[in-house]
């Protein structure tokens, strides 16, 4: 055997060990919703979760993939193929989403081992609200940051963002960089609106720039679960 052959043999073990060793993060999907919720995952896809019901989620800490979400689709409809539509939440068409969500809808939001092996997580009503959930690490071992938003804010959704099945984010129904904050020189804060939702769920996103009481982290390697209707 020729050395260069030998150390590429050997080069390719010890990637293996190392990629062996790098734990997947496990994301647990569950359903507390008296109806059936078609859970959607970017990565990950999506799956039909009727009451009760639970989808575990592998996601690699060595993926390229920095910025992921999930969210809770209703009233869907789809075929034998995977496709079809739902009222809330829809990614073109698709059981199995490869593309965000049509707003408005409820997002938990990670990013696994970003810095200081440090995985970040947050649940977001920039894009409207559709169902109540839970985020939080499976275990409280090594970290003990919950988040939820369990108010109900389509019940008391403002007329002007009320859609059916959900409330509208004032982005969607607006479309100005006062609600958007699509231009980064503008220094956007708090509207009157994104209050509406920020009242009711403190540790919750209510406007693009609100991470100082929105976001959260943990260790990286441990697991988290997602609960609709916690």
């Amino acid at each position: 055997m020729s050395f260069i052959k030998s150390f590429f043999i050997s080069l390719s073990v010890i990637t293996c060990q190392l990629i062996s060793t790098q734990a997947d993060t496990i994301i647990n999907i569950r359903n507390n919703c008296p109806f059936t919720v078609w859970a959607a995952a970017v990565p990950g896809g999506g799956r039909r979760l009727a009451y009760g019901a639970a989808w575990r989620i592998p996601q690699t800490n060595l993926s390229s993939i920095s910025s992921r979400r999930i969210w809770g689709r209703t009233n869907c409809n789809f075929d034998t193929s995977g496709r079809g539509q739902c009222q809330i939440g829809d990614c073109k068409g698709l059981l199995e989403c490869q593309d965000y969500g049509t707003p408005p809808v409820t997002l938990a939001e990670y990013t696994l081992n970003l810095s200081n092996n440090k995985d970040y997580f947050d649940i977001s009503l920039v894009d409207g609200f559709n169902l109540p959930m839970e985020f939080s690490p499976a275990s409280t071992d090594k970290c003990s940051a919950r988040i939820s938003c369990t108010a109900d804010i389509i019940g008391q959704c403002p007329n002007e963002l009320r859609t059916p099945g959900g409330c509208n984010s004032p982005c969607t129904v607006f479309k100005t960089d006062l609600y958007c904050c699509r231009n980064k020189s503008n220094n956007c804060g708090p509207t009157n609106l994104s209050k509406f939702f920020k009242d009711r769920c403190s540790t919750s996103y209510s406007y693009p720039k609100d991470d100082t009481t929105s976001l959260f982290n943990c260790p990286s390697g441990i697991n988290y679960r997602v609960v609709f209707c916690p």
